[in-house]
């Protein structure tokens, strides 16, 4: 093989969150109007723009070496494929998303018992149908090429749907039944190239600096100089589960100490830092953390 690795990024509504993950990776990747083919700075690295919907199969074939996808995507389209890694980010939140069943407000379906011999419409057919069957449900599952939550009750009974934050839903006045999947973001390889040394380190390279991203997300450092007959006051104040670095200056009296917080924490905790005598306390940004 090559050392070359193909690796597909999903296009539509994670393309934008997807480029920033990898910017803060340390890979810049740049998209091109009306080309499927992005630059990134790795000369090792070529990109593709894939649907996430059709990831899992080119990863799966052999087309792409190892691409960005749902967890939904892989269950419905049954690809065996290598999980290298989950990745919590989506366009809105760091929640994973959640396919769920729904009917209108004023249905009498209250559970998926109630939807036997009933029509459901979904963009995920086979992830719906396997649902339905491991619940003894016989309904019929139509395919839904969009706008799937204006279709019940005049097109469908009923739709299995993706939400994020559930408001598409309430705008359209739906109710959730059931929830039939969870999903995030996934790292995947194909088996063969998974199985080639320098593919395997490149993606395990990969998923590394993802994740680092992804750690130091909402987080930031704090260093601090502190009188060594404070330091025990100093630490108290810190999160318990922190292991701040504690360093000697040249004067034998003072302590440098260096810690990571959540970015929310740090407001409240820097005045109670000072009343305790630190002094020379400086808060930076983090772009990656690794254990």
């Amino acid at each position: 093989m090559s050392n070359l690795l193909r690796l597909g990024l999903p296009a539509g509504s994670l393309q934008e969150a997807t480029a920033d993950l990898f910017r803060r990776a340390g890979y810049k990747i740049t998209y091109t109007s009306r080309s499927y083919y992005p630059a990134i700075d790795d000369e090792e690295i070529e990109c593709v723009l894939i649907r996430a919907q059709e990831m899992a199969r080119y990863v799966e074939h052999g087309a792409l070496d190892v691409g960005l996808t749902g967890y939904d995507w892989i269950v419905e389209t049954g690809a065996d494929v290598h999980e290298v890694a989950e990745l919590v980010f989506s366009k809105v939140s760091r929640r994973p998303v959640r396919w769920v069943l729904c009917v209108p407000e004023n249905s009498p379906v209250r559970t998926v018992a109630d939807l036997e011999g009933k029509r459901i419409a979904t963009e995920a057919v086979g992830l719906t149908s396997r649902y339905l069957e491991k619940h003894g449900v016989r309904a019929k599952v139509e395919f839904s090429w969009g706008a799937t939550e204006v279709k019940p009750p005049r097109l469908a009974d009923a739709i299995v749907e993706v939400t994020e934050t559930g408001s598409s839903l309430k705008a359209n006045q739906l109710r959730i039944v059931d929830e039939v999947l969870q999903s995030t973001p996934r790292l995947i390889a194909n088996h063969r190239s998974y199985a080639d040394p320098w593919k395997k380190q490149k993606i395990d390279d990969i998923a590394l600096m993802l994740q680092a991203a992804m750690a130091a997300e909402g987080k930031v450092g704090l260093m601090m100089n502190v009188p060594r007959d404070r330091l025990k006051q100093v630490l108290a104040l810190l999160p318990a589960l922190q292991q701040p670095t504690v360093s000697s200056l040249a004067d034998e009296s003072w302590v440098d100490v260096v810690t990571v917080l959540d970015e929310s924490f740090v407001r409240r905790i820097i005045p109670r830092l000072k009343a305790a005598g630190a002094r020379g306390i400086v808060e930076f940004p983090l772009t990656k953390v690794i254990d």
